[in-house]
């Protein structure tokens, strides 16, 4: 699967753009604010129906307009296939395969996978686990259509029974049968996304540790770590058991929902203890990892977004990784870098042909 081309209309800072791209490596250079990581955002869009760095739409818009137009040119299993994804203000999101809108846009998860390593996943490791629990269902969803109808029934689920919980509150009575009822559609959901979790994280692991180990040459010992209540008990008696607390704080504190994956260095929180090397390589290694993972399960290579990943790691490491994806079995690269010596000496180095283009402000033309 490859990206040939891709058109962009009042998005970000594009007022009208058009680009084609070769199979292999895609490098953008310019200043920083030129348009380069909004370029890797559009491709983002056309594959997972979404910004990567910003869940609203209407805030893609180009400032004074009233919609952005993105549209993208594939080969996907030998045949061509056209995306496009529309943005109307005060108007629902439109997406078309071929010319026809999807019915649901889950359906277009997976089908055109794609990994986006950015500065910006420092979240995974920083904030909350709600970024790490995303990002463990963003690779699992790429591969599992189930999966994610089951994680959006999941959370319909949760809504329903906080907000008895909150009646709860108010009233001080409640009907035991409704509860019961929420707690079983709960319980069905959540044990088919932790049984799915187990299984990837049980595949997804060894990846991780041979991209860190290749990246590193051997030299650190960390570790990944999937948690869940569900490990130790069962959620039905979680969900009684919690029963009082919850009425408390009038939401349901046990569930697939407060799920973790724990991240090491030498047996340390990796987020207190690691250095910004070490956290830009544990990143680059976890998306390397899901990439292989994606590959296995949808049978041919996903594209892979490398933006401004330079900064923060050693020449080592840089040489390291571009000469994995460079030439270890993966497929259409698209990369951003102020630098374009310093892009040319790197793919130089590894003898590796790349496609240049120079971005300044909104508009894109072969360097």
């Amino acid at each position: 699967m490859w990206l040939k081309n891709i058109t962009l209309l009042n998005f970000k800072n594009y007022t009208d753009a058009n680009v084609s791209f070769s199979k292999t490596v895609n490098a953008f250079v310019g200043n920083n604010g030129a348009g380069k990581t909004n370029l890797l955002d559009a491709i983002h869009y056309l594959c997972l129906c979404k910004g990567y760095f910003n869940p609203i739409d209407t805030q893609q818009i180009k400032s004074g307009q009233d919609l952005f137009l993105i549209q993208g040119d594939f080969e996907r299993q030998q045949k061509n296939e056209k995306i496009t994804c529309g943005v109307k203000r005060n108007q629902k999101k439109q997406f078309k395969r071929n010319k026809k809108e999807y019915d649901k846009l889950a359906s277009h998860i997976g089908l055109f996978p794609l990994v986006m390593i950015s500065p910006y996943d420092t979240n995974i490791i920083m904030e909350g686990s709600e970024e790490r629990r995303r990002f463990m269902d963003n690779v699992i969803s790429q591969t599992d259509t189930q999966y994610l109808d089951e994680l959006i029934m999941y959370n319909r689920q949760l809504m329903n029974r906080n907000a008895l919980l909150k009646q709860i509150a108010v009233t001080r009575s409640y009907d035991p049968t409704l509860l019961e009822i929420y707690n079983e559609q709960l319980v069905a959901s959540g044990m088919q996304i932790y049984a799915k979790r187990q299984q990837f994280m049980g595949e997804f692991i060894p990846l991780f540790d041979k991209y860190y180990q290749f990246l590193t040459d051997d030299r650190e010992q960390v570790g990944l770590l999937y948690q869940s209540q569900l490990n130790d008990n069962a959620f039905e008696q979680l969900l009684l058991q919690s029963f009082e607390k919850d009425k408390v704080l009038e939401r349901t504190t046990v569930g697939i929902h407060k799920d973790e994956l724990v991240f090491t260095i030498s047996d340390m929180a990796l987020k207190k203890f690691g250095s910004q090397g070490q956290q830009k390589s544990f990143l680059i290694a976890l998306k390397l990892a899901q990439y292989a993972y994606l590959q296995k399960y949808k049978g041919f290579k996903p594209l892979l977004l490398l933006d401004d990943i330079f900064d923060k790691l050693d020449d080592n490491r840089m040489h390291k990784l571009m000469e994995m994806v460079s030439h270890h079995d993966f497929g259409q690269i698209f990369i951003t870098d102020t630098g374009k010596e310093r892009l040319l000496a790197v793919f130089n180095k590894i003898d590796v042909p790349v496609t240049l283009f120079e971005v300044n402000d909104g508009a894109i033309n072969h360097a």
